[in-house]
């Protein structure tokens, strides 16, 4: 259901997998459904997604639908006895997030979210360093999605941009974070944050840091990987080195005298600047592999790595960075 934007990258990845048959393409407008269906003729066409429920040959259903119309449309979906895929984020709210989940227990569904970056090869691999220890710890993270445009209307650019980035550090570190700041800034449209800066804080100490914006000149998708024996660059735009593996830190070097160095604190504490490793990935369209683990996570009854939890955990981060960039400005209206 829905063929906007992202809509039809779903519908062509859907129908590419053997094990899948796309069965019905669902949208309110007309001209827009002609025009997706022109290119699968043996899919159905409709407008009326409780059709698409009511029908018994339809074992589940992907939604790329406006956020403000997540809740509602998957509760039905569900509630229906269909698989559920739902596009980022899972809902407006952690309360309808955790309804979502629930139902989907009770029934024994399937709950995806579009978290696609988590099928990402070069996010896999950065997942590869960190758990294998090459990084040694983890100290910080810090992240960039920036754009000139698309500009949203019904969310912000935090909630458009920033659950990717969240979804990912929290693939990364193997858990949420305990502390959530931020702060928000609305210049086209009142009341809709345009660019925001994210803090992120984690059990293990690790901090995290978020800028999104679709105010921006550059296109950007970056994030850093900071640990105490290498650091990494993971750069989605870049076309042939994706990751850059640093072998650069500082060096704590113990002992019993200064030996050469002039100071104390240069005996203590040395930069090291090593090589620098561009991995060689063997990369495949990440929403093939999104779509194709739903598909598989239907046949098998095991939850995807993106599923509802995942997606909960999500919308909880978003909520307290909300509440937080309200608290800021709150402040400032008691200022003056």
């Amino acid at each position: 259901m829905g063929l906007g934007h992202w809509g039809p990258n779903l519908a062509r990845n859907f129908n590419a997998l053997p094990d899948a048959h796309l069965h019905t393409l669902c949208d309110a407008d007309p001209t827009r459904l002609q025009r997706v269906g022109a290119n699968y003729p043996a899919a159905r066409q409709t407008s009326d997604f409780e059709s698409v429920l009511a029908d018994p040959a339809v074992d589940a259903v992907v939604l790329a639908t406006p956020v403000h119309t997540h809740f509602e449309m998957a509760s039905v979906a569900l509630q229906a006895g269909k698989h559920t895929f739902v596009e980022k984020p899972l809902a407006r709210s952690s309360d309808e997030a955790r309804q979502l989940v629930a139902l989907a227990d009770a029934q024994g569904l399937i709950l995806m979210v579009g978290h696609v970056f988590l099928y990402n090869a070069a996010v896999r691999q950065v997942k590869h360093y960190i758990d294998s220890g090459e990084l040694g710890d983890i100290y910080y993270i810090y992240a960039q999605r920036l754009n000139l445009g698309i500009v949203r209307q019904d969310v912000n650019a935090l909630w458009n941009f920033a659950p990717h980035d969240i979804s990912i550090i929290n693939y990364w570190l193997d858990g949420a974070p305990t502390k959530v700041d931020a702060h928000g800034y609305a210049y086209l449209q009142p009341g809709i944050e345009d660019v925001a800066f994210m803090n992120l804080e984690y059990p293990g100490g690790q901090a995290a840091g978020v800028h999104v914006s679709w105010l921006d000149p550059n296109k950007v998708r970056q994030m850093t990987v900071v640990g105490s024996k290498k650091m990494v660059v993971y750069d989605d735009v870049s076309p042939d080195a994706k990751i850059k593996l640093f072998d650069k830190g500082v060096d704590r070097k113990p002992g019993h005298g200064l030996g050469s160095y002039a100071t104390f604190g240069e005996f203590q504490l040395l930069l090291r600047a090593g090589d620098l490793l561009v991995p060689k990935i063997k990369f495949a369209e990440p929403l093939r592999a999104e779509c194709q683990a739903f598909v598989d996570a239907i046949r098998t009854g095991q939850p995807p790595l993106a599923d509802g939890r995942n997606g909960l955990a999500v919308v909880e981060v978003l909520e307290a960075a909300d509440r937080a960039m309200k608290r800021t400005a709150d402040f400032t209206d008691d200022a003056d």
